[in-house]
């Protein structure tokens, strides 16, 4: 494991305890962790790599908590441009019912890579379709190439068309196999040790793609093995309506039944949640992943971010499918994230550094980890490192912080995981990014018949 030093950043924002942010001070980090912060360059360190960061601003590795990463193969479809979330469903799945092992990898690959140079370090994806053999290692290779930190959530979907769910009955796999998968996966991968580079979740896609059975016997499951659970949650009207109408009750009420609630669990959206639902979330630290341009994107709604944020939930920014997005850049998901609450509330309702706090520490409340999301002794060396010597940033020297939230997405000069510099300039450190992009195209254009 290389040593690094960061020297002398502009500002640190470290998203510690106290939301510290310090101007002209260094990084020193060691296997993977942070040593110390202040005048390391005065300490006899071993230092393999040094950085100057002193027209830098330095923060924590974002954190991605919700994506579907083989979306972004059919970004954009023509037939899905103008629906909602259950037309735009419909509208794709032929499509998806052709993919293949070799594109889950490629486009993992991709999707994280873009992540990665926006300045995400960890990154969980939710995948809930496994076609022509396809499976959750498929993704898991990529991520360990990209160098990033995974949560890896084995999807599942079991109630198709002629069940009277949304899929495709070719899309859907019978619920023993879907369990005995979910073990194996969890006891080949999972790593639950701290600084942990992959970890496991369970996540059944939706309340109109599984069972109630199936929801209930992934909670027990999940819990047993001590891992995550994940799924859809009240994204827009209609789940709601086929949520009461299916089961008579609305999704608060639903999870609370089936044990789906508590810190072990994040919900996707939750755009329609009631008052009384996000009071129960609040008190049994569920979780939130927003994915502001998502649902916008598919007119689900605007999400009450100030009010969750106020109640108490946790809450975590996610990107979301890459085919309803259709981006892959988490700090433009901050940006529409503040965006948005203030065209709803007001200008003085919501900050870019409440957006930037939402995208790391909050992130990491979601995923229920402690080791990453700040700048902190002892804490992961995950850093997004942007130079704000770049058009992007121009002009924002009373603030160049909150530049990163105001500014248009820009992409990182250093994106450091685990004390390894993974992507530089829009280059990223392990792979030809450009002949994995001749890869994506080819498998792109199959899918779609081009």
């Amino acid at each position: 494991m290389s040593n690094i030093l960061i020297k002398n950043a502009k500002i640190i924002a470290t998203m510690d305890d106290n939301q510290n942010e310090i101007v002209n001070q260094s990084i020193y980090c060691e296997n993977g962790k942070i040593i110390e912060i202040g005048q390391c360059e005065n300490s006899n360190y071993d230092t393999r790599s040094t950085i100057d960061a002193s027209e830098m601003v330095v923060i924590p590795g974002l954190i991605n908590t919700h994506h579907h990463l083989f979306q972004n193969l059919t970004r954009c479809y023509t037939n899905a441009q103008n629906e909602s979330l259950f037309g735009w469903l419909t509208n794709l799945y032929p499509i998806w019912n052709k993919i293949i092992p070799s594109d889950i990898y490629i486009s993992s690959l991709i999707g994280l890579s873009e992540m990665v140079m926006s300045g995400c370090t960890t990154s969980s994806d939710h995948l809930y379709l496994f076609p022509n053999g396809s499976k959750l290692e498929d993704q898991i290779e990529a991520a360990k190439l990209v160098g990033c930190r995974f949560h890896a959530t084995r999807g599942s979907m079991s109630i198709g068309v002629s069940k009277g769910g949304l899929p495709p009955d070719t899309l859907v796999e019978e619920e023993n196999f879907i369990l005995k998968d979910c073990q194996r996966v969890i006891e080949t991968f999972h790593d639950d040790a701290d600084l942990s580079m992959l970890k496991i979740a369970l996540a059944p896609c939706s309340p109109f793609s599984v069972s109630q059975n199936l929801m209930k016997e992934t909670a027990i499951l999940a819990r047993e093995f001590s891992v995550g659970m994940h799924t859809h949650l009240a994204e827009n009207k209609e789940d709601i309506i086929y949520t009461e109408e299916n089961f008579g009750m609305r999704p608060g009420q639903y999870i609370e039944e089936l044990g789906w609630l508590g810190n072990d669990v994040w919900h996707a959206h939750c755009v329609q949640l009631d008052e009384n639902e996000v009071s129960l979330f609040a008190k049994t630290g569920t979780g939130i992943a927003h994915c502001p341009c998502s649902n916008m994107r598919l007119a689900s709604g605007i999400a009450p971010l100030r009010n969750w944020l106020d109640a108490g939930v946790n809450v975590g920014l996610g990107v979301d499918g890459s085919s309803s997005n259709d981006s892959g850049h988490l700090l433009n998901e901050a940006r529409q994230a503040m965006l948005l609450q203030r065209v709803n509330l007001g200008a003085d309702k919501f900050s870019a550094r409440e957006a930037l706090y939402t995208a790391t520490r909050g992130g990491a409340k979601v995923l229920n980890r402690n080791d990453i999301g700040q700048i902190a002794v002892g804490k992961a060396a995950d850093f997004a490192i942007y130079d704000l010597n770049q058009i992007s940033l121009s002009g924002t020297w009373s603030d160049p912080l909150a530049g990163l939230v105001f500014c248009s997405p820009m992409h990182t000069a250093y994106t450091i995981c685990n004390g390894r510099v993974i992507s530089e300039s829009g280059n990223m450190s392990n792979f030809d990014l450009g002949v994995s992009l001749d890869e994506h195209k080819s498998a792109s254009k199959r899918l779609l018949d081009l």
